[in-house]
């Protein structure tokens, strides 16, 4: 409970009685006066008390802010190392593709391929037997990079490539006995190794059909011809005109084209 202090009531004369000085009674009248200045009233206390509940509310409400704050910041957290997991998740993804790419070659980008189909349409002969004879061509059916040259014997390529030759032709032989036929490649005026086949023709017009194919390695402007040679003169080459319902028969038929690599 609350104590209130009050007045004491003594008089001058009354302190005078027990105190021996007139300066004591002045310090006796100044400490009463202070005295009742300092009061303890009830309506101090409900000041203070409501001065104090104000101060735990608020002290409350910091409190709780504090709190709120720490959740977000724990969710923010949470957020954050899960974009964090993503995005290094995506990078390693990432390293991996390139790691592959590194490891597969890019794909070769191919540039139209080329090609010919070249025919002659004449009965080719031998002047000298034994004698390297250049096979002709006088029509072109398809060409893209590949052509005739001249003389008519050589094709030449315009790029770099791997070519595959193909021919087909037909040989004849106007008297009896049994003679020889050779055909081989050249490239660039020189005789291909090992590339040369013989064909043995027996008996008066005894019509064979042959064929062989090679594969070239070849530079840009390079050349190939088609040689042959034949052990007696009544060995040729052989075209024949169309007889309905046969076209006509070419005496070599040859094809060109690079599309085994492509050309770079």
């Amino acid at each position: 409970m609350a104590k209130i202090f009050r007045p004491i009531g003594l008089t001058r004369d009354q302190l005078a009685e027990f105190l021996s000085s007139p300066e004591q009674v002045k310090q006796f009248e100044n400490l009463f006066a202070l005295a009742e200045t300092v009061v303890d009233s009830p309506d101090d206390i409900l000041v203070l008390n409501i001065a104090a509940g104000s101060a735990q509310s608020t002290a409350n409400d910091a409190l709780a802010q504090i709190s709120a704050q720490s959740q977000d910041a724990a969710v923010n957290a949470a957020l954050a190392e899960s974009k964090a997991n993503q995005a290094l998740a995506l990078v390693d993804k990432l390293n991996k593709a390139v790691e592959g790419l590194q490891m597969t070659p890019p794909p070769r980008e191919f540039k139209r391929a080329r090609y010919g189909s070249f025919y002659d349409t004449t009965t080719q002969l031998a002047t000298v037997i034994n004698t390297a004879t250049a096979i002709t061509f006088n029509n072109t059916d398809l060409s893209n990079g590949v052509f005739i040259g001249s003389p008519a014997s050589r094709i030449i390529v315009d790029s770099e490539g791997i070519y595959n030759f193909d021919t087909s032709f037909q040989l004849d032989k106007t008297s009896g006995g049994v003679e020889e036929f050779y055909i081989w490649f050249r490239l660039n005026g020189v005789d291909v190794p090992d590339s040369a086949s013989q064909i043995r023709i027996q008996g008066n017009n005894a019509e064979i059909f042959s064929s062989l194919n090679y594969f070239f390695n070849l530079k840009a402007n390079d050349y190939v011809e088609l040689m042959f040679s034949v052990s007696d003169l009544s060995v040729e080459l052989k075209s024949f005109v169309a007889a309905p319902p046969v076209p006509a028969i070419p005496s070599i038929i040859l094809t060109v084209n690079n599309n085994i690599g492509g050309v770079q």
